[in-house]
């Protein structure tokens, strides 16, 4: 994973960004705001992730969003403006497409989103936010995170094992491999749980979640961190204004009707940009930075 401006930032500063990307992402289903938020999210996640990212967009997220998409108007027939009729008879409506692209844009932004939030929001972030205030759960919380992660890492450490004496689930016949394959899920369950039990007993032994505990953090809520919680706020205020007057309002049923394109709608969608596209430019301002004291040198 390639370490990006924006995760160096205060932790309170990265999940404030997230709850708001996550949060407008979900309310707001103009088809503008919904691609937005998309093209924002792609374009982070493959800031951190690379190619790994691109190909995570391309095999599972671009299919994910083209079958929601297909799927929709083929059972919601809701809508005025009937394009075609199937063979049952069903008719095919304009307004269910759209709604069913915003739908599944939707769906897949948020997917993207929350992978950016696991790259950038590692557990001892999540531990200094929450630790005092919930210590038990937030222990449990930032264990659930990177679950996956380490399952997938150690499954293939089991795996690359058990291949080596040839008991991988690829070798023998059909009853082999099954058995091959419980055997590498048994091995798995005991490493997670004692796993869990080993950072539970050495979490308890340092005194972890006792009141008058105090813990040793590098996080300081410096100039740059306060400058970027200003700017978030005030893009924030003003995308909820243009939500509360109306302007980025969209209405697929019975027919559709967005709110018509102003300057002052204008402003709100540049607000919602800057705001979901604010790490990939703190990144660039950096290495434009970064490249000139260089060039200097």
């Amino acid at each position: 994973m390639k370490r990006d401006s924006f995760s160096s930032y205060h932790p309170v500063v990265n999940i404030i960004y997230f709850a708001l990307v996550l949060m407008f992402s979900m309310v707001f289903m103009h088809l503008y705001m919904q691609g937005i938020a998309l093209i924002s999210a792609v374009l982070y996640a493959v800031l951190l992730n690379g190619r790994r990212a691109i190909r995570f967009n391309l095999v599972y997220m671009l299919p994910l969003l083209l079958v929601m998409a297909v799927l929709n108007p083929v059972f919601n027939h809701a809508g005025v403006t009937i394009l075609f009729y199937l063979k049952n008879g069903n008719p095919i409506t304009l307004e269910s497409i759209l709604f069913g692209a915003a739908a599944a844009c939707m769906f897949v932004t948020v997917l993207i989103w929350f992978s950016c939030y696991n790259a950038v929001m590692t557990s001892d972030k999540f531990i200094y936010l929450f630790g005092k205030i919930m210590p038990a759960l937030s222990l449990i919380l930032s264990m659930v995170l990177r679950f996956v992660p380490r399952y997938i890492a150690q499954l293939k450490v089991i795996s690359y094992a058990q291949k080596s004496i040839g008991r991988d689930v690829s070798q023998g016949s059909l009853l082999n491999r099954a058995r091959q394959g419980l055997t590498i899920l048994s091995i798995m369950t005991t490493w997670a749980l004692e796993n869990a039990i080993e950072t539970a007993d050495s979490m308890k032994s340092r005194g972890y979640g006792l009141p008058n505990r105090t813990s040793f953090s590098t996080y300081r809520f410096v100039r740059r961190d306060q400058i970027i919680a200003i700017i978030m706020t005030s893009l924030s205020a003003v995308i909820i204004f243009g939500a509360i007057r109306g302007y980025i309002e969209m209405r697929f049923f019975p027919s559709i009707k967005a709110a018509e394109v102003t300057p002052i709608s204008l402003i709100i969608y540049f607000a919602y940009f800057l705001l979901c596209m604010l790490p990939v430019i703190i990144h660039l301002l950096e290495e434009i930075k970064w490249r000139s004291l260089q060039s200097k040198s």
